[in-house]
Formats: structure tokens, C-alpha cells, sequence
């Protein structure tokens, strides 16, 4: 259906600047799983998941003119998931801080804004501790166990030091492991 299949994204990138929404539609169907895998990392399987898994192709369309070229449309892309994530998890935290302030006598649980996932295997098990970590944590864990980027990818994503990068990921791995043993 889309003579675009073979096209490199830059290509696909320069037609979709000039209007060509086949050649955007073409580059969303490469990337889209990738990024609701990082999203759903971010935010777990939700439907605040769902919309930031959208508005990052918005963003991206939006800003077309933007991307330059100096890394890949992929760790682009990966770029806007974690921020969009970030804000969604920011924006979540006020209002159930809002909601506790309307309702003082009325304790939340902490992941108030997600449906319990049932324990029935290892991968739910991960995406639900992974809700329980900070954003800085979890953001370590996404791109490097779950997105496979290598230490250098995820530095340059997260414009820090690969020396962080690594220690970062250590320490969140060690506490992803104790919210899991905690929740055996």
C-alpha cells in the first residue's frame, strides 16, 4: 500500500515536511511500538499511557522541521516518550496531591490512578514494581533493560555522563529487586 516501505526515516522525514501525510503515517507504523514500550515502561498499561504514547508523534509532527539529524529518529522519539512520561508522572503526582488536600480524611493509596494488574507472571510483575520506583529510576530502567539501549545511547538520550548512567542503572536494579522480593 506504501511505496515508502524501503525509505530511509530521513526521506520519510523530508516528504512528511512537505505535506506528505502518507510518508508521516509510514513513520509512525515503525516507531509506534517502540514508543508505547517506553511510555507503558514509564507509566505502566494505562490510559494516560495511551495518550502520551499519541502525543508524542503530535509532538514530533509538529516540531518535523526540528529534528536534525544527529541521532536517530528512534532515540528522537525515545527523547519525547521520556519527557511527555515525565510531565504525565509529575501531573498524576499533583493531583492525587490535590485529591489529598480536597479529602483529608481520606487516605489514597499511592498508585491511586491505576488498575491492579494481576500477579500472574514475571513481565506484569516488573511493569507493576516499576511503578513503584521514582521517575529517575525508572527512566534508567527503560531505556537500557527494556528499550535495549546501550549505556553511550542512554547517556546521550539522557545528556548524561555514561559513568551515571551506569551507576544509576545499578542502583535501580538493586531497588527494582527489593520491590519485587518485597512483593512475593
Amino acid at each position: 500500500m506504501f511505496k515508502f516501505f524501503n525509505d530511509s526515516d530521513s526521506e520519510l522525514i523530508k516528504q512528511a515536511e512537505r505535506g506528505n501525510e502518507n510518508a508521516f503515517k509510514q513513520l509512525v507504523i515503525r516507531h509506534e511500538q517502540h514508543v508505547r514500550a517506553t511510555v507503558s515502561g514509564m507509566l505502566g498499561y494505562s490510559p494516560q499511557a495511551e495518550d502520551v504514547a499519541q502525543e508524542v508523534f503530535i509532538r514530533f509532527f509538529r516540531n518535523l522541521s526540528e529534528f536534525r539529524g544527529e541521532a536517530s529518529l528512534k532515540t528522537y522519539l525515545t527523547r519525547i516518550s521520556i519527557n511527555l512520561s515525565l510531565n504525565e508522572i509529575k501531573r498524576s503526582k499533583r493531583q492525587r496531591q490535590t485529591i489529598r488536600l480536597l479529602n483529608e480524611n481520606e487516605e489514597l493509596p499511592e498508585h491511586a490512578d491505576q488498575m491492579p494488574v494481576e500477579d500472574n507472571n514475571q513481565k506484569e510483575r516488573i511493569h507493576l514494581a516499576l511503578q513503584k520506583l521514582d521517575a529517575e529510576a525508572k527512566t534508567i530502567i527503560v531505556l537500557r533493560m527494556l528499550n535495549g539501549f546501550s549505556v553511550k545511547e542512554t547517556a546521550k538520550i539522557l545528556d548524561l555522563p555514561q559513568g551515571t548512567v551506569a551507576s544509576r542503572l545499578s542502583r535501580s536494579l538493586k531497588k527494582l529487586k527489593e520491590i519485587m522480593e518485597d512483593n512475593v
